[in-house]
């Protein structure tokens, strides 16, 4: 039997990951992070401490089985690890990269209480990584259950969603507006992040599990979500579009040309390939000083885009680093490459070259006061500290809004800020239609996105009465079953009565 590991048994640093230099990456879309060694990911596997209360599986939006994978890939057993992640998630490779697990399970990691914790999220990168090279996939035998499902928006609560319910015997549809699938995945976060094959490579298992998808489609401009459910013939729908309207601030000069919101950029860059003008056709729009008002991820990719597209590159943010809501990986590669912050710094005016173009901005200098709603200090203004930014382009990063389009052409009920209002199961005002994700949430990360299509794809199956396995084989009392079958399982039958 394996000696009980400790703090003081385990390796008491956490393995580092190869990174592409600062200088050579500035230059390449190329992904930053090069990923473990074999030797590598075994090395980190040892710092896992396999802690009988599992914190970092709680602390998972979704549930992973992490001290499960951790242990068969400590055991050399990579396709066993592989498939204990995918009993949960679909994506491996794609979270491992995207989540912050320094919020979320490694931030509550018992081995980070005392040294780094373990790194889950490059660990299962690894996993990931390995399936795709290998062409594994976790297709399981799935019986037709005769219901029709349709799912708006393939991010990754649309992709979640759909997963489950194909499992679950659907024939399932998923419309996305866009030309190809992935949703924020695909427009929101750079090849540098997220590479673009490995993101084929996880939606193409979708299909494997006969997910259709169809693109170029744009629900509530075609066709309605009533008529999906009135007369395309779907039993249940998921609708998952995100929040993808940015905000812009309401100071002078906001509408002069050369001011951008961080989500065009993006779009252009990532889907369109306006990175590659002229080689494409989109062009991207920007000029050679860049300000990039905001501090979150969305921020850091909109920077760290326009610095590998020629620019010089700052950011403006009204707080101090210290409460920059970005990832702290991609606050550190933003300043590894160049990128010039500007911290306490508040813009208040966009400034007008003359020709209805950006010269600069206005700004003026920020103090730190006590806490507001979001738990970090609320800036304060500076009396006579306005000064000038000179740039020629102001990208705003600053938050996202629900698209009104599914609102504005529904009968849904939303709720005050627009976005679509449900109950506790997800379920929304019409009947048979659910929601979940950043539609319901306001923007939010990746694995809470998907922790929510998972949680409308159970609600969805109790509404279509099909069996859940994750309900049929939950522990029951001896008593209170026949033959292992809980009671109220009995004679069950599922039924689908004609319209």
């Amino acid at each position: 039997m394996a000696k009980k590991r400790t703090i003081r048994t385990i390796p008491q640093l956490r393995t580092a990951m190869t990174e592409q230099e600062p200088a050579e990456r500035v230059r390449t879309f190329g992904e930053v992070a090069c990923g473990y060694s074999l030797e590598e990911a075994l090395r980190e596997t040892e710092r896992c401490l396999f802690c009988p209360d599992e914190p970092c599986v709680r602390g998972c939006p979704v549930g992973i089985d992490i001290p499960g994978f951790i242990q068969r890939l400590g055991e050399r057993d990579v396709k066993g690890a592989y498939d204990v992640l995918t009993d949960t998630t679909l994506l491996p490779a794609i979270c491992g990269r995207v989540c912050p697990q320094e919020s979320q399970c490694e931030g509550v990691c018992t081995v980070g209480q005392t040294l780094a914790p373990v790194a889950i999220g490059r660990l299962e990168r690894f996993v990931g990584d390995a399936a795709i090279r290998e062409g594994w996939a976790s297709v399981p035998f799935i019986e037709p259950a005769g219901h029709k499902v349709g799912i708006v928006g393939s991010g990754p609560a649309g992709v979640a969603c759909a997963a489950d319910m194909a499992k679950a015997g659907c024939a399932v549809t998923v419309f996305e507006a866009f030309q190809q699938p992935g949703g924020v995945l695909r427009y929101g976060i750079p090849d540098f992040r997220l590479p673009n094959e490995v993101l084929d490579a996880e939606i193409a298992k979708l299909a494997r599990l006969g997910v259709t998808f169809r693109c170029n489609t744009l629900v509530g401009r075609l066709f309605t979500i009533e008529q999906m459910v009135e007369e395309m013939g779907f039993d249940a729908v998921f609708i998952a579009v995100g929040a993808g309207t940015p905000d812009f601030p309401d100071i002078p000069g906001a509408s002069l040309n050369g001011v951008i919101s961080a989500n065009e950029l993006l779009t252009r860059c990532n889907l369109m390939q306006a990175r590659d003008f002229p080689a494409h056709d989109t062009p991207v729009g920007i000029g050679k000083r860049i300000a990039v008002v905001g501090a979150g991820n969305t921020a850091m990719d909109a920077m760290r885009v326009s610095r590998r597209l020629g620019a010089d590159v700052m950011c403006v943010y009204r707080r101090s680093r210290t409460e920059a809501p970005a990832r702290a990986e991609e606050l550190h590669h933003a300043e590894q490459e160049g990128i010039d912050f500007h911290w306490l710094t508040d813009p208040i005016e966009v400034l007008d070259d003359g020709h209805h173009g950006v010269r600069g901005l206005r700004c003026r200098t920020m103090e730190l006061g006590e806490p507001d709603a979001s738990g970090r200090r609320r800036p304060l203004p500076v009396a006579g500290s306005e000064h000038e930014l000179e740039c020629d382009t102001v990208v705003f990063a600053i938050g996202t809004n629900a698209n009104p389009i599914l609102g504005q052409t529904s009968r849904i009920k939303l709720d005050a800020r627009g976005y679509i209002e449900v109950d506790d199961d997800l379920a929304t005002s019409l009947d048979g239609v659910f929601a979940g994700g950043d539609i319901v949430t306001g923007a939010a990360t990746v694995i809470l996105a998907m922790g929510a299509g998972r949680k409308a794809a159970r609600s969805m199956k109790r509404y279509l009465g099909l069996v859940d396995s994750d309900v049929v084989y939950q522990e029951t009392a001896a008593e209170d079953t026949l033959f292992g079958i809980a009671a109220d399982r009995l004679g069950y039958a599922r039924v689908k009565v004609p319209a």
